[in-house]
């Protein structure tokens, strides 16, 4: 993560993670109802960088100019994915991260319209559950997150679920 100050870029782990396990994900009536609605048009890496940067347009970000060009050479090599809903044609909300065997590292999401950013957080489940992974990092368990069951786990934990994701 960058410092919104000084854009000094420092790794980050927490000691209580946050996870998605995708045998266990609960996806909102209310959200699965506005995916299948056709309201909104999903995507992957349909603009890999439009969404990093809507998620940087805060008044206090960590995703710096260093941490953008990073993560697109991440995506060109195939790593980094990002989940898009766009609403007649414009990018309303997404999400980006990065991928590894049965692991999904997500970084952070935006949305500029309700429900927007939890319709492109469940095309992301549903893409990573059709392919055969097994968990979502998604670094904290927010209010926003635990509508899909996302719980926290202990480092230690974390740690075993990684190894196994990356086997």
């Amino acid at each position: 993560m960058a410092d919104p100050d000084t854009d000094e870029i420092f790794w980050y782990e927490p000691k209580i993670r946050g996870v998605v396990f995708l045998d266990d994900v609960n996806i909102p009536k209310t959200v699965k109802k506005e995916l299948n609605s056709g309201k909104f048009e999903c995507r992957m890496n349909h603009d890999f960088s439009g969404v990093m940067k809507a998620c940087a347009q805060r008044d206090e970000t960590w995703i710096s100019d260093e941490i953008i060009e990073v993560y697109t050479g991440l995506h060109n090599m195939g790593y980094g994915y990002s989940f898009e809903t766009y609403y007649e044609g414009q990018l309303v909300g997404g999400l980006y991260g990065v991928a590894m065997e049965k692991i999904f590292f997500g970084e952070s999401m935006f949305h500029h319209m309700t429900n927007a950013s939890k319709v492109a957080f469940a095309f992301c489940i549903e893409t990573l559950q059709e392919n055969g992974y097994r968990m979502i990092d998604t670094q904290y368990a927010t209010n926003h997150l635990k509508q899909f069951n996302t719980i926290e786990i202990p480092q230690q934990e974390y740690m075993k679920e990684l190894i196994h994701c990356l086997q």
